[in-house]
C-alpha cells in the first residue's frame, strides 16, 4: 500500500472558509484534477446536529478541504481519518457524539453522528455524472456501497439498500428575475452568495448582461419571447421586479401556471387585491395563490436595493425550505 505524503499537508485553517463552500462540485472538481480525493458523507444522526443528513466533506490527498458535516467539532479529525482512508485505501465509518468510544472529541448540540470517509474512485467520472445532471436539471441519488466505498448514479430519489449510503443532489435553487432596477441588480449579485442561481430577464435591455453578476443566463428579448423559452421547474421561483404593472401582471401569470415553487411581486400593498383579482379573471386556480407572494420578500423594514434584495432571497429560501418540512 502507498502511504500518503504528510510532509506536504497544510495546517488546519484558523478560520473556517473550507464551511462556507456548500456546493462541493466546483472543488470536486479542483481537487480530483490534483490528484486523489476523499468523500466523507453525513450518514446518521442521533438527537440534535447542526447538519442534515448527507452533508458532505471533500478532501483532497495534499490536506485541503471544502464543505463541512458537523458545526466545526469535527471536521479537522474528519480530515485525518480522510487521509488515513487515502493512505490505506479502506473506507471507514466514524462515530462521534454521545455514547460514542471516541471521548475526546464530542458534539457541542449533544447529538451523535456517523460519517462515511472513503476514497472517492474515478472521481473524474463521478464529477462528470453530478455535472451533466446539474446541467439538464435532474434530481439524481449518488449511492455507496460501504464495504468499499463503490458509487453509482441513479436518476431520481432512490432509497439506499443494505449496505449501502445515499446522497440525493438536487438541481440549486434557482430565481428568474424580471427587472433592471438596483434592487434587481442586487439580487442578481447577492443570490450566489447563498447558492441560489439566477436568471435575469430585462426585456428590450442591454445586449450584455451586468458586469460583476454571475448569472445561469440573461435575455433582453420582449417579455413574451423570453417567458416562451423560459424553462420553469419545480426548483425554481419567479420574481417580477419590473415596477411595470403590465410586465408584472404577466410575469405572475405565467408562473403561476409553470411549477414555479414561488412566485413574487415587488410594489404596493395597496394593490395586492386588485393583482389578485386580475389573476383570478384570468383563470389562475386559487390554490396557486399559496405561491404568490405579495409584495415580495419578508417584512424585515428593508429600504435599500441590497436590503430588499436580501429580504427577497431569505423569502425564497424560506419557502424552499417550508414545502421540504
Amino acid at each position: 500500500m502507498s502511504a500518503l505524503d504528510t510532509s506536504t499537508v497544510p495546517a488546519w485553517p484558523a478560520w473556517p472558509d473550507y464551511a462556507l463552500v456548500e456546493d462541493l462540485l466546483a472543488s470536486l472538481r479542483e481537487f480530483a484534477h490534483r490528484g486523489r480525493v476523499a468523500l466523507a458523507t453525513l450518514v446518521s444522526v442521533q438527537g440534535p446536529s447542526p447538519r442534515p443528513l448527507g452533508s458532505e466533506m471533500v478532501i483532497a490527498a495534499d490536506g485541503a478541504v471544502a464543505g463541512y458535516v458537523s458545526g466545526g467539532c469535527v471536521e479537522a479529525a474528519v480530515a485525518a481519518e480522510a487521509a488515513m482512508a487515502l493512505a490505506e485505501r479502506r473506507p471507514r465509518l466514524l462515530d462521534y457524539g454521545v455514547g460514542s468510544d471516541v471521548l475526546d472529541i464530542q458534539l457541542s448540540c449533544g447529538g451523535r453522528i456517523g460519517i462515511f470517509v472513503r476514497e472517492l474512485r474515478e472521481a473524474a467520472a463521478y464529477v462528470h455524472a453530478l455535472g451533466v445532471a446539474r446541467r439538464e436539471r435532474r434530481t439524481v441519488t449518488a449511492l455507496s456501497t460501504a464495504t468499499t466505498g463503490e458509487w453509482s448514479i441513479r436518476d431520481g430519489v432512490v432509497p439506499a439498500d443494505s449496505g449501502a449510503y445515499a446522497v440525493v443532489h438536487r438541481p440549486p435553487l434557482r430565481v428568474v428575475v424580471v427587472g433592471g432596477d438596483p434592487v434587481t441588480l442586487a439580487v442578481a449579485r447577492l443570490a450566489p452568495l447563498v447558492g441560489v442561481e439566477v436568471v435575469l430577464l430585462r426585456p428590450h435591455g442591454p445586449a450584455s448582461p451586468p458586469p460583476g453578476a454571475v448569472l445561469a443566463g440573461y435575455d433582453s428579448r420582449s417579455l413574451p419571447a423570453a417567458l416562451a423559452q423560459l424553462a420553469i421547474d419545480d426548483r425554481t421561483a419567479v420574481y417580477s421586479l419590473s415596477h411595470d404593472a403590465e410586465v408584472d401582471h404577466a410575469v405572475a401569470s405565467h408562473a403561476l401556471a409553470s411549477p414555479a415553487f414561488a412566485v413574487g411581486v415587488l410594489g404596493s400593498r395597496h394593490k395586492i387585491q386588485a393583482r389578485m383579482q386580475r389573476l383570478r379573471d384570468e383563470g389562475i386556480r386559487e390554490e396557486a395563490f399559496d405561491r404568490l407572494r405579495l409584495p415580495a420578500g419578508l417584512p424585515i423594514g428593508a429600504q435599500t436595493p441590497h436590503g430588499i434584495a436580501l429580504s427577497i432571497l431569505a423569502e425564497v429560501c424560506q419557502r424552499d425550505r417550508a414545502r421540504a418540512e
